[in-house]
């Protein structure tokens, strides 16, 4: 049988990893919170203490962790012993970082990877915690043709995945994926905001944008938590503010300007900064009511 080592078993990577074990895959899990892997033992996954004993008989290894530099220091941070996980690595496994981090990252840790005689695929994914779960997770890969070829048997219990260029590309994509869906998240929460000042049922309203012009999965899904009030997180909203801020950083080095983008992310940190980080990132709406009242004397 294959084994897929995980590190990062959190919102998403915990779904994710048993999904792999679902499907008949030896899955090693690891997280810095133990009790997070510890919880998947029903579910076929074998917990590790340590990273490094984790990925020593993989024959895969993914990456779902929730920055660059978590994943720095997991991958490349020195033991008591000298040695690291990356060392650990048995020869030749393909890497498959799944998480959302700056494109120059991720082809700094492929340079270094790849002079280790590992093969390299930054694949971030979009679907949150449904699509983890569902196994239906849009998974956006960047690397080299015979090594996606490879990793997407792999992946295939996680959702569809689709090449999008060299190493690097993955992340563009995702950085993309985010400026769309915090953008649209915001345009659906004014939207809301409106119907409800104006005195129009906003659950009804939703519903007859369904299968118009304005539909989108936003709408259905985020326009639905707005309506209901419920803003536990599949997505946190810190989590959409870094991938904003990163692609705006991407976007000034590249000598281009995003002024939508720029306004979203102004708006993220405005909601972050009150306290709302916890937030499901549709909880925009929160924050752009609590603007309401105070321009409104509230």
């Amino acid at each position: 049988m294959r084994t897929v080592a995980l590190l990062g078993t959190g919102i998403m990577g915990g779904p994710m990893a048993k999904n792999l074990a679902s499907v008949g895959l030896n899955v090693n899990a690891w997280n810095r919170s133990a009790e997070k892997s510890a919880a998947l033992v029903s579910s076929g996954v074998r917990p590790f203490a340590d990273p490094r004993e984790a990925v020593s008989n993989a024959d895969l290894l993914i990456v779902m962790l929730s920055t660059g530099v978590v994943i720095e220091e997991v991958l490349f941070g020195a033991s008591a012993s000298g040695d690291t996980v990356a060392s650990r690595l048995p020869a030749g496994i393909p890497v498959v970082v799944m998480s959302s981090i700056p494109v120059s990252v991720a082809r700094d840790h492929a340079r270094r990877l790849y002079a280790l005689g590992h093969a390299y695929v930054d694949a971030p994914v979009s679907g949150g915690e449904r699509g983890a779960i569902a196994g239906t997770l849009t998974i956006m890969a960047g690397g080299e043709v015979e090594t996606i070829a490879l990793v997407q048997e792999y992946l295939r219990p996680l959702g569809r995945l689709t090449h999008v260029g060299p190493c690097g590309s993955g992340q563009l994509a995702k950085l993309a994926n985010q400026l769309i869906v915090g953008i649209t998240i915001a345009a659906v929460a004014e939207a809301l905001l409106l119907v409800e000042a104006g005195g129009a049922d906003p659950q009804s309203v939703r519903e007859a944008l369904i299968g118009g012009f304005a539909d989108s999965t936003i709408l259905r899904q985020h326009g639905e938590r707005m309506v209901n009030g419920n803003f536990v997180p599949g997505a946190h909203a810190h989590v959409q503010l870094k991938d904003m801020r990163t692609a705006l950083d991407m976007a000034t080095d590249l000598g281009i300007g995003l002024p939508t983008s720029a306004l979203v992310r102004t708006l993220y940190a405005d909601m972050c900064g009150n306290g709302l980080e916890g937030l499901d990132h549709s909880g925009l709406f929160v924050e752009l009511k609590r603007r309401s009242r105070i321009v409104n004397g509230g």
